[in-house]
């Protein structure tokens, strides 16, 4: 399967240089540029790309309002922002927009694909320094704050297991790490998600981690 990719960036330069380097891969395909987020949604709309790369300051329309519009209207084109902001607040700005992954511009083009590979997959990807920012966020909130679980906004409970991958899930953990440190199969791994994201009513695993903290389960 050919991965079709959208690429969105304000910078002529460094979309030519992402372009040229995706190139090298031959299950990946960039199908368009967009220079801001406006451009993103209309390509995205035309083209149905499977992985659209998102800058997040752009103008006209920036990617995480971009991201917003693109999850919204077509959920089937999933979204990596790939930025060079790693603060909190661009983070959980594009997660809550609905990004199945967050990268910064200094990762090893290796991680890159892995992630558009990954994402393509139905999966998310968060970068490890993203990833721990997350659990930092998810701890800072739980400090000093006894808060109950609220299982009645859930359709069906989370089993014991299901609550323990959740929680190995927010921590980053890729569905092989989560298999090897369970030891258990990848497939039971991939099941038990799929029934988590039932229950919590979410498109992906980072959605999942937000979703779950909101109902105090993290």
């Amino acid at each position: 399967m050919t991965i079709r990719v959208l690429l969105v960036d304000d910078q002529a330069l460094f979309r030519e240089g992402l372009h040229t380097l995706l190139s090298l891969w031959p299950d990946i395909e960039v199908v368009a540029e967009a220079a801001n987020g406006q451009e993103a949604v209309r390509l995205t709309r035309e083209l149905r790309p499977n992985v659209v790369l998102m800058d997040l300051n752009m103008p006209e329309l920036n990617g995480a309002a971009a991201t917003r519009q693109i999850q919204s209207a077509f959920p089937d084109s999933r979204v990596i922002v790939l930025t060079t902001f790693d603060d909190d607040e661009h983070i959980f700005e594009a997660l809550r927009a609905g990004a199945a992954g967050y990268l910064l511009k200094d990762v090893p083009s290796e991680k890159l694909v892995e992630a558009i590979r990954i994402t393509a997959s139905g999966e998310s990807f968060l970068q490890p320094s993203v990833a721990a920012r997350l659990v930092a966020e998810f701890n800072r909130m739980a400090e000093g704050q006894a808060q109950s679980p609220d299982t009645d906004a859930l359709v069906e409970a989370l089993s014991e297991r299901e609550l323990e991958i959740l929680q190995i899930v927010a921590a980053g953990a890729s569905n092989k790490e989560i298999a090897t440190q369970l030891f258990i199969a990848e497939g039971t791994v991939k099941n038990h998600l799929t029934n988590i994201l039932g229950k919590l009513e979410v498109r992906d695993r980072t959605q999942a981690a937000l979703k779950a903290k909101e109902l105090g389960l993290l």
